[in-house]
């Protein structure tokens, strides 16, 4: 029975996390860390920084079970791409009708994060790279699956999914449709992500923003340096 959190807060988590990283896939030229709003992109940038690679946030939205938002019935991401959990919405009995309502909301707040966050900047071309999906932790995995599903279409060499934290079922899971899995802590009973934080305060727009140009300016110091 544990006794206390295992990560002081993201920042820590993705110290480790990054270590994990560097230890299975080195520091390969054609890698790029894809980080998860929010909650990913603190843990993002530090395995971002550990392989020399660029950082850049890919949006993906729960969808949520009316009336009880954190259970997830589906995730969507960028490109339209969609995964649903068809056995919940049997039993919940919900409609194609609500399914769709909560779908189209969903995607309203997808497309203004990404705007948020990126600004002018385009997507980073992610074909024929090396992309190491980043997220805070993993309990149902639905969002992870809509982000491999859309990161499949782009055509990708490799994708790692990389977290510090996951449920050992979820895990199990993502093995079989991720190119790799790395995820150090898989307790058990898992219960909730937060549960593995000291500190797991929700991360912020601004925070977002301070970590992909952090890891811009980071990037850009390394290559700089090494003449490339």
């Amino acid at each position: 029975m544990r006794s206390h959190p295992t990560y002081r807060d993201r920042g820590e988590a993705g110290k480790i996390l990054a270590a994990h990283v560097l230890a299975q896939i080195g520091t390969p030229e054609n890698s790029v860390v894809l980080a998860l709003p929010r909650g990913g992109l603190p843990v993002g940038l530090e395995v971002a920084r550990a392989i020399g690679a660029p950082l850049d946030v890919f949006v993906v939205r729960k969808i949520g079970a009316p009336g009880f938002e954190e259970y997830a019935i589906g995730a969507i991401a960028s490109g339209r791409f969609q995964v649903l959990n068809n056995e919940a919405i049997r039993q919940l009995d919900i409609s194609a009708d609500e399914i769709a309502a909560m779908i189209k909301q969903e995607t309203v707040e997808l497309h203004r994060r990404e705007q948020l966050y990126r600004v002018d900047q385009s997507p980073l071309n992610v074909t024929d790279r090396i992309v190491v999906l980043v997220d805070d932790g993993l309990a149902t995995g639905f969002t992870m699956r809509a982000a491999l599903a859309a990161m499949r279409e782009s055509r990708p060499q490799r994708v790692v999914v990389a977290v510090p934290v996951g449920a050992v079922d979820t895990c199990r899971e993502i093995e079989h449709e991720a190119d790799t899995l790395i995820c150090p802590l898989q307790p058990e009973p898992f219960q909730a992500v937060g549960l593995w934080y000291r500190d797991f305060t929700p991360t912020s727009d601004e925070e977002v923003r301070d970590c992909l140009a952090a890891a811009a300016q980071n990037y850009e110091l390394s290559h700089r340096g090494s003449g490339a």
